[in-house]
């Protein structure tokens, strides 16, 4: 919160055992931000993070009403050490960039994947 040039990110989770890692991109995408996937993916390739987790990213070419966004949420401990427990928006907004303005938005480790998107859609 109150973050955003270099803190935005695409939404990203696990994949389950023995799921597809296209299908569980929709799938992700679908619970971190009640919005479906309609439209054939265009694979930009995987990047490896900080944290060493990789991270495989998709577009889809589509122009989607956001109105319906609504995030899941998760529950962690809230203030640390407190042993509070609070529920949280996994995304807490959703918006779409041109990709100059996407560029100072985005996660620096996912910086690779806008410039994969360019390059393959000209």
């Amino acid at each position: 919160m109150k973050k955003d040039e270099g803190a935005w990110s695409i939404p990203k989770g696990e994949i389950n055992s023995n799921e597809d890692i296209e299908a569980a991109a929709k799938r992700e995408f679908l619970e971190e931000t009640n919005l479906a996937v309609d439209g054939p993916l265009l694979n930009l390739g995987s990047v490896r993070l900080k944290s060493s987790k990789v991270l495989h990213a998709w577009a889809v070419e589509a122009n989607p009403d956001l109105t319906p966004f609504a995030s899941n949420l998760f529950e962690m401990e809230w203030p640390p050490r407190s042993g509070r427990k609070q529920e949280f928006p996994e995304v807490d907004r959703i918006q779409f960039f041109a990709l100059p303005e996407a560029r100072r938005k985005i996660n620096a480790g996912q910086l690779e994947i806008l410039t994969r998107l360019e390059r393959l859609a000209g």
